[in-house]
């Protein structure tokens, strides 16, 4: 039998491999918050470089994402050159196995950062078959982007991490800190440290001014499902739904190091408890399934006779009954084909919202069969304008950007979301051509104008108008009031071939409630537009 306490040839004994995994967890915990705060603050980090070298690098997470990578190239016809870094990832797991679930994923760190325990005092038993859930979805997710279809791109880990963030998680803390800053802010000896702390984390933290999210709770409660899932059994996620873990997962049953246990294994079973997705099996012998291992060393570690090791050789693939094979790829193929074609006919296909405004150079098909579903242009819209959409894009636009001109505006100064989309999506459209781009146009409903319904005196949508030759013109008429006075009225009139859209006329109206003058793109809009 092997004595635990010598050593393993790397010269770490199972406990240090341990801690330095944990290590590892943490500090790309942190450099992914770093990546997301850099993202917020419009590449404040290092103004000199370059865009491109900026875009690469906000983005290094995702385009490290091997399934959001394959799959939007897929859907798209075409290769990123960004794209190409996922085969690191790639690479990794054909050498080092499932360690990007273990190691390196956000969403897994936060899983084992919260391990939920049963309120039985046994945890449930679940059928080993329902593994095969992420390898049906992972299936389906990639033959639906052959017909140019990423609607369930948005299960994917990555993009959920980010969403959560930018959505709920990162807003509600925004509220949280100002709300004890202003409540602080009523002790006068305290009013210069807290001015002086609000400097320290706006911009660098939190925005310069608050900003406002559709439906955070549903974006949060996605989020909070997969956590509370860890009362099943740890790592639920990970073990049964993750589609990019059943892509490693499939992957890592071809990698150079596996987990081994050796036949000296004195079946105490203490690996069993602690392998957090349930790797270690028994079928006769004690067998670890290298495409469940997340190479977390939590069994080694705790092993008492030093029988578990990861050698580095070529192990025989052993097919389990939860992997892929030709019944799976044939329903995930029907379903995605059945899916897609669903969402393209009438039965299915939503009334796309006639408030739907895209981001500029955004062609709508184009979108929807590019957009990965991440979040990063909200993220960076400096105007809180882009949020994504629930239900105005129809279930196959389900959580792509749209515009809320009545939150914020498209800023005439800003190309910030073309940059920063990881899969261009969006087109990194430099600023001047940027602002040639029509994404709407508006239209003043007069029964709402308070020049046109009321006679009183408002001219802001023409003053906030940014085009130079501005979109919004003023009409003087003369009217009679109330008490036979006449008096002169400017009524705004919208030019239709100069409006591009921005909102900022919508954004700044007024009248409360429902704007006065709004964005759309119908033409049953424009009645009350000069054409």
């Amino acid at each position: 039998m092997a004595d635990k306490s010598e050593p393993p040839r790397s010269g770490l004994s199972p406990e240090q491999w341990l801690k330095l995994r944990k290590y590892s967890q943490l500090l790309f915990m942190i450099l992914f918050l770093v990546f997301f705060l850099w993202s917020r603050r419009e590449f404040y980090l290092f103004p000199a470089a370059g865009a491109s070298l900026k875009q690469e690098l906000i983005n290094l997470p995702l385009k490290l994402d091997p399934l959001v990578m394959l799959a939007q190239g897929l859907a798209s016809r075409t290769i990123l050159a960004g794209s190409l870094l996922a085969l690191i990832t790639i690479a990794l797991t054909l050498l080092l196995g499932r360690v990007w679930c273990g190691w390196f994923c956000p969403l897994g760190t936060l899983l084992d950062w919260f391990p939920l325990r049963s309120w039985k005092k046994k945890e449930p038993e679940i059928p080993e078959g329902l593994r095969g859930v992420k390898y049906i979805l992972l299936l389906i997710i990639l033959f639906a982007a052959l017909f140019s279809n990423l609607s369930l791109l948005f299960f994917d880990p990555i993009t959920v991490f980010y969403r959560t963030l930018t959505i709920s998680i990162w807003p509600a803390l925004d509220q949280i800190v100002t709300g004890i800053e202003m409540a602080l802010y009523r002790v006068p000896f305290l009013q210069p440290i807290i001015s002086g702390f609000d400097s320290l984390i706006r911009p660098s933290i939190f925005p310069s001014h608050p900003v406002t999210y559709r439906y955070g709770g549903l974006f949060f409660g996605f989020f909070l499902s997969i956590v509370a899932l860890n009362a099943l059994a740890p790592r639920f996620w990970c073990r049964y739904l993750c589609p990019l873990g059943g892509m490693l997962g499939f992957l890592g049953k071809f990698s150079l190091v596996q987990c081994e246990i050796a036949e000296t294994c004195s079946l105490c079973g203490s690996c069993f408890s602690k392998c957090p997705t349930g790797a270690i099996q028994t079928n006769e012998v004690v067998f670890c399934d290298p495409g469940e291992c997340t190479m977390c060393m939590a069994c080694a570690a705790d092993c008492p006779g030093g029988a578990i090791t990861y050698p580095a050789r070529i192990a025989k693939v052993i097919q389990q009954p939860y992997d892929i094979e030709r019944r799976k790829v044939l329903i995930s193929l029907g379903t995605a084909a059945l899916g897609v074609g669903l969402l393209e006919s009438n039965l299915v296909s939503d009334a796309q919202s006639p408030k739907l405004i895209r981001p500029p150079g955004v062609i709508n098909d184009q979108l929807l069969s590019t957009c990965i579903r991440c979040g990063e242009c909200s993220t960076v819209c400096p105007t809180n304008a882009i949020q994504l959409a629930v239900t105005e894009a129809g279930v196959e636009g389900f959580w792509t950007p749209i515009l809320v001109p009545r939150i914020g505006y498209c800023d005439y100064s800003c190309n910030a979301c073309g940059q920063v989309c990881p899969v261009e999506a969006i087109p990194p459209l430099s600023l001047e051509k940027k602002r040639k781009q029509v994404i709407g146009k508006a239209h003043i409903d007069r029964n709402r104008c308070l020049p046109w319904a009321e006679d009183e005196h408002c001219i802001v949508c023409e003053e906030m108008c940014p085009i130079p030759e501005k979109a919004i013109i003023l009409e003087e008429i003369q009217v009679m009031t109330s008490d036979g006075v006449e008096k002169t009225i400017q009524r705004p009139v919208v030019i239709r071939n100069l409006c591009t859209g921005c909102g900022i006329c919508e954004n700044k109206c007024p009248v409360s409630g429902e704007a006065a003058i709004q964005v759309s793109l119908h033409q049953r809009h424009f009645r009350n537009s000069r054409f």
